[in-house]
């Protein structure tokens, strides 16, 4: 079983610091099945994907992003491929001014800068110093603008495979009656059910996958067409198009905008 970040005691309890943070690599998968804690989470991750489960939903989530967990919310976590990530956890009184509902927000630099910070804390009370980045870290959870990039997972567990096999080759391009025959249902059940559980065409539940892939890897100063051919289009121009389509600029363009 994957051992929890922190200690329990200190995820269900004020006993501690107020912000609590931990950064952690490791070699295998790690799988976080379903649990709630008193402290609000603040999580993301250092390079690849994430899938965060929260209120039945699915949220993929690339490492330019994180997600935030109100405290005693349900929620559960996977990593595709080894772990890398860091995870913030806020002593619940500090977190009246923070959402109230879950929800993804934009990684800034300064907020990636004070999260490497405090996770080199050992100390059982923070100094004056460190009481001030913990304050910018709540003050950027506060402020940072929501971004509506999760990608909802379906529930049914055929749906789940082929989802889950297209996370892991995203340039698989297999069409929907292909998927189908590969997980013992009819093209229309699939058609249908992906759109019932995930509000998105198959079509369009691949497309943002790739999306949200795209954006990792553009932080991470891939070169666009690299891009463009791991993710399977068949030419960098198709792949601009979509991109521009998606986010209102060109991979470059988009890329020189952030402040990351």
């Amino acid at each position: 079983m994957t051992q929890p970040l922190i200690s329990p005691q200190q995820a269900q309890s004020a006993d501690g610091p107020f912000l609590i943070a931990v950064e952690q690599t490791g070699a295998d998968i790690r799988v976080t099945p379903s649990h709630a804690h008193a402290r609000g989470q603040l999580l993301g991750a250092l390079h690849g994907l994430l899938s965060v489960g929260v209120d039945q939903q699915q949220w993929v989530v690339p490492a330019i992003h994180a997600v935030w967990i109100p405290p005693r919310r349900p929620h559960a976590l996977r990593s595709h491929g080894a772990y890398a990530g860091w995870s913030v956890y806020v002593e619940e009184a500090a977190c009246a001014a923070l959402p109230a509902e879950p929800c993804t927000v934009r990684m800034s630099g300064l907020l990636r800068e004070a999260v490497r910070r405090a996770a080199s804390w050992h100390d059982a009370i923070l100094n004056d110093a460190q009481l001030r980045v913990a304050g910018v870290i709540v003050d950027e959870i506060r402020s940072l603008p929501r971004e509506r990039l999760g990608l909802p997972m379906p529930q049914d567990a055929r749906l789940q495979r082929i989802a889950q096999a297209l996370m892991d080759d995203l340039a698989d391009n297999r069409r929907l009656e292909q998927w189908a025959q590969w997980a013992a249902l009819s093209p229309r059940t699939l058609s249908r059910r992906f759109v019932e559980e995930t509000g998105f065409s198959f079509a369009e539940w691949r497309q943002q996958a790739r999306l949200l892939r795209a954006l990792e890897m553009l932080a991470a100063q891939t070169p666009v067409t690299t891009v463009a051919l791991e993710l399977g289009y068949d030419n960098v121009s198709a792949f601009i198009a979509m991109f521009r389509r998606a986010m209102g600029a060109t991979p470059s363009r988009y890329s020189s905008e952030q402040p990351l």
